[in-house]
């Protein structure tokens, strides 16, 4: 997905959030919002939002001593989120279709998201997406895909997420490598979030190898770039990873909600939607 003027302000904002978190020198602050007003004339719409999001975390670091300003925020929505486990596993168990509500849980997850959202209850959020109807549901191709695949490639957003994800990786019943940004930036989930989550119970774990807030597959490891060429099921969460890979002829699924007007136009859905969408 290309980035939209809409965007802009949206990069300010999280700048601007993010450098708060790691300093409280408000002269810091402001060279933080120069320096991407100085970055923005020559960054191409035609590129990605996350690419953007990579240019605006390095500028952060280079005028702070914090390399995770968001560490303390993550650890909290872990935290949170292994409390639901109990509560939400249950929920699916008794489920008419388990593996629906499993999926439902996941996008449920992708509510903590910091990029998007500076504030969120994530039980009231939860719930709330729970009773929600899809706008996009392609659960067909979805179960038709997952019996033709005998290996699942599962692309992270988020912590706190990492643990709706290790639901619904539980009821794919399949061998899952789950994948994790290659250093912190935002509240993305890294290896140590998904350890906490205790992921590795269910699934492999590797690194993108990309420090963006989305997975630039021209910046990627060769070991992701392996299973992501041979993948045959590819789950794609979130915003972010949305952004993109919405362009790739991939067999991806891509599991989301819609939080905001940019994302919800080029899904042309609205937003706060929940959205089950096949790649192909």
């Amino acid at each position: 997905m290309r980035t939209y003027l809409d965007c802009i302000p949206c990069f300010f904002r999280q700048g601007l959030e993010a450098v708060r978190m790691a300093t409280r020198d408000e002269k810091k602050h402001r060279k933080v919002l120069l320096e991407i007003a100085k970055v923005l004339p020559e960054f191409p719409l035609s590129s990605t939002p996350p690419e953007m999001g990579r240019i605006i975390h390095r500028i952060i670091r280079q005028f702070t001593n914090s390399s995770d300003p968001y560490r303390e925020i993550k650890n909290k929505h872990n935290e949170v989120a292994l409390k639901l486990y109990p509560e939400l596993k249950e929920k699916v168990k008794k489920a008419k279709d388990p593996l629906l509500m499993a999926i439902k849980v996941a996008i449920a997850g992708n509510v903590i998201d910091l990029g998007a959202n500076s504030k969120v209850n994530i039980k009231e959020e939860v719930e709330r997406t729970l009773r929600q109807d899809f706008a996009i549901f392609d659960y067909e191709k979805f179960k038709r895909a997952l019996k033709n695949s005998d290996k699942i490639l599962y692309i992270a957003d988020n912590a706190g997420e990492v643990v709706f994800d290790r639901i619904l990786i539980e009821n794919l019943k399949k061998k899952t490598i789950y994948v994790v940004r290659d250093k912190p930036i935002i509240n993305d989930a890294t290896i140590d979030d998904a350890l906490f989550c205790k992921i590795d119970k269910v699934a492999e774990i590797i690194s993108s190898g990309c420090d963006a807030p989305g997975t630039i597959v021209n910046d990627c490891s060769e070991e992701f770039i392996k299973h992501y060429s041979t993948a045959k099921l590819i789950i794609s969460k979130g915003q972010g990873n949305y952004e993109s890979l919405s362009e790739d002829k991939k067999p991806i699924f891509f599991l989301l909600k819609a939080k905001c007007s940019v994302i919800a136009r080029d899904l042309k859905c609205s937003p706060g939607d929940i959205v089950l969408k096949s790649q192909i």
